[in-house]
């Protein structure tokens, strides 16, 4: 009896530790949760201001219902287009730049031909990650600058004056002057991650194709491209999303100009809500970034489930 009782009493005090921990577990969340309520949750509601005609000035108390006024307006604002061809521009060029170049730079310090320098050349790349964007786009600011910028004078000293630009002063060059300062950036992060994935495939693939006569480019593309195709998608959606919301850069160092040649959708988002005090229309807006931003978050989930189902 001594022995079933004693097995009880340890059962309840099981019992109570295990009710305990999950309070102290939810008590531990409670914070992330109301994070994430504040910031995520009441805006993601709080976007049914794209069905009103509301003003900050004026508030809620004379707002004015108009439906699906601010969509069909949506489908008619030539400065969307111009927008989404700037994001898809963007999205397109980082895909080449931080994607396909981060992966080739990867394979590279990952070579034995690099060993000994691989962790030095790690750090110079991954540094610009860790620069706040602000800095990052006041330094480009001057690298561009017409009169004193580095960019020009580097130009006019080896004597390649005609190509020598005002570069984001120029529909033509304003555009891919503002991608060049994220592709600076961001490429060592990509790049990293790329790295990660590579020293995880097995030496012994490498050895085995080498002992079969397969050169570095033959091993390249046979081995390491299959072997991180699942962070190859990873990376190229986050590329995708990152290109689809970036905001600072443009923001920062054009302005969305001249005209509307660097406008992108967040910034035009920005200047409707708080310039043009267009708060429904700004909502509609970014309800349209939300849709594409799910949609390619969708298709990253998507691709990483495929990559489980065939393992």
């Amino acid at each position: 009896m001594g022995k079933v009782a004693g097995r009880k009493r340890r059962r309840k005090e099981g019992r109570h530790v295990t009710i305990r921990q999950t309070y102290q577990y939810h008590l531990l969340m409670l914070p992330g949760f109301i994070i994430l309520f504040i910031y995520t949750i009441i805006p993601f509601f709080g976007n049914i201001m794209a069905f009103q005609n509301f003003q900050p000035i004026t508030g809620f108390l004379k707002s004015k219902w108009v439906g699906l006024d601010n969509y069909r307006h949506l489908l008619s604002d030539k400065t969307i287009l111009v927008s989404l061809k700037n994001n898809i521009l963007y999205a397109v060029i980082s895909i080449v730049i931080q994607v396909g170049f981060g992966l080739v730079l990867a394979a590279v310090l990952e070579d034995i031909a690099f060993h000994k320098f691989a962790p030095t050349l790690r750090s110079i790349y991954f540094i610009p990650t860790v620069i706040s964007m602000t800095v990052v786009c006041l330094l480009f600011d001057f690298v561009y600058n017409p009169q004193m910028g580095l960019l020009n004078s580097f130009l006019e000293l080896v004597g390649l004056d005609g190509l020598m630009r005002i570069w984001l002063g120029s529909k033509k060059t304003a555009m891919y002057a503002v991608i060049a300062v994220s592709q600076w950036q961001s490429t060592g992060y990509v790049a990293m991650l790329f790295i990660v994935a590579i020293q995880k495939i097995p030496r012994d693939l490498y050895e085995a194709a080498e002992v079969d006569g397969a050169g570095k480019l033959k091993r390249f593309f046979y081995i390491t491209v299959p072997q991180v195709r699942q962070m190859f998608f990873v990376t190229m959606i986050l590329t995708v999303v990152g290109a689809f919301t970036v905001f600072n850069e443009p923001y920062i160092l054009t302005g969305g100009g001249p005209g509307t040649a660097t406008m992108v959708l967040s910034l035009h988002m920005y200047q409707t809500g708080f310039v043009k005090n267009n708060m429904g229309y700004a909502s509609t807006i970014a309800m349209l970034i939300f849709v594409i931003t799910a949609i390619l978050s969708s298709v990253q989930f998507a691709s990483f489930g495929t990559e489980k189902e065939d393992r």
